[in-house]
């Protein structure tokens, strides 16, 4: 095993290919600072900038935890990725819901989002170089377009393109991405791309597509995830792989005996993260950045999904943030 003061830095690897970003909170800017600063040189946070967190109730901002991640990315001289605007999960009751309790009309569901989007982007500009703006509003049923949410119940489908129009009047120089996950899967990529183009008929300021990422050692194949790139990048845009992981465990799979993974697991990892990224370095052009949803094993949202409390192994550094095999199949491949 290769110690971490004798490897390349990621970010030096990837330097003439694209940006190699993190998914941090309050907690890894401290416990994961010297793996940050080292391998790193994009920023996301993982919950700090969603509605819930900071815009809980109408007229009130916590922006507490956010400023601080940009502060970090700043001191350190990295980008900064903005997640999430607009999404069906971790927004507060309150933007939905009308004086009397009941549910609010689009107009003022629509301004409520105009106005959350006017403060968070402004707040970030010039700082966040590229936002998520829509977050998942593609359903994953084979037969249904979009997700039911409030947000499509009470606005109607549109509430997707103001949120881009929003976004971009609040930053005109902001990258704006629609993300998603599933987005290898081909029924759910082209309903993505249907999305896309619906925007992009209407002259709607979309960006971006980002990719979330949140793999396993199975699927989705390399062929799949080819595929969706090559699509993707069809539509004129630029891609980013936005949330990074590789699960060793299939979504299926519940079992809880593992406290460590097994060899064969490190190895099949090792091999699935040399091939994604072999096919990634392919792609240099349309793909801009490559962020993991999280740093290194010590922390990952896995450790409580599917499975709650079960651990879990995902990223290309360890829980003590030593180098694993999938780290030098990706850092060492021009060797």
């Amino acid at each position: 095993m290769a110690h971490a003061s004798t490897i390349p830095a990621l970010r030096s690897v990837y330097k003439d290919y694209f940006d190699i970003g993190a998914a941090v909170n309050l907690t890894t800017i401290e416990t994961q600072k010297n793996v940050l600063t080292t391998h790193y040189n994009s920023l996301t946070a993982e919950n700090d900038m969603k509605f819930e967190r900071v815009h809980p109730s109408e007229g009130v901002y916590t922006f507490e935890a956010a400023d601080k991640i940009a502060d970090f990315a700043a001191a350190n001289g990295m980008k900064l990725r903005g997640h999430t605007l607009v999404w069906h999960n971790q927004t507060p009751d309150w933007i939905f819901e009308s004086a009397s309790g009941g549910p609010v009309d689009r107009d003022t569901l629509l301004a409520r989002m105009k106005s959350h989007i006017d403060t968070v982007v402004s707040r970030y500009k010039g700082i966040i170089y590229g936002w998520d703006v829509v977050n998942e509003v593609i359903e994953d049923k084979s037969d249904v377009w979009l997700r039911e949410s409030k947000w499509l119940n009470l606005a109607g489908e549109d509430f997707i393109a103001k949120a881009f129009e929003y976004a971009h009047e609040a930053d005109p120089k902001a990258l704006l991405f629609y993300n998603d996950y599933n987005e290898c899967n081909p029924e759910k990529r082209d309903k993505i791309i249907r999305l896309v183009q619906s925007m992009q008929d209407k002259d709607v300021p979309i960006h971006g597509i980002g990719m979330q990422g949140h793999w396993n050692l199975n699927g989705p194949s390399l062929a799949e995830i080819r595929e969706a790139i090559e699509r993707y990048a069809a539509l004129g845009l630029k891609l980013q792989v936005t949330e990074l992981d590789i699960s060793v465990f299939d979504y299926e799979d519940r079992r809880t005996d593992l406290t460590e993974p097994t060899a064969e697991m490190l190895e099949r990892q090792a091999e699935r993260y040399e091939q994604v990224f072999g096919l990634f370095r392919e792609y240099k052009e349309v793909l801009t950045a490559v962020t993991f949803w999280g740093a290194a094993d010590d922390y990952t949202w896995l450790d409580n999904f599917p499975v709650r409390g079960r651990k879990n192994w995902p990223f290309v550094l360890d829980a003590k943030h030593e180098p694993k095999a999938s780290f030098l199949k990706i850092a060492n491949w021009q060797t």
